[in-house]
């Protein structure tokens, strides 16, 4: 699954980009 490389991308970015990224990823869903 993609979701490992999400963690890993989350882990390397600060809150305010995991919540624009997390409305992104959202909306691709």
């Amino acid at each position: 699954m993609r979701a490992a490389k999400v963690m890993q991308i989350y882990e390397g970015s600060s809150q305010v980009q995991r919540m624009i990224i997390g409305r992104e990823i959202t909306k691709n869903l």
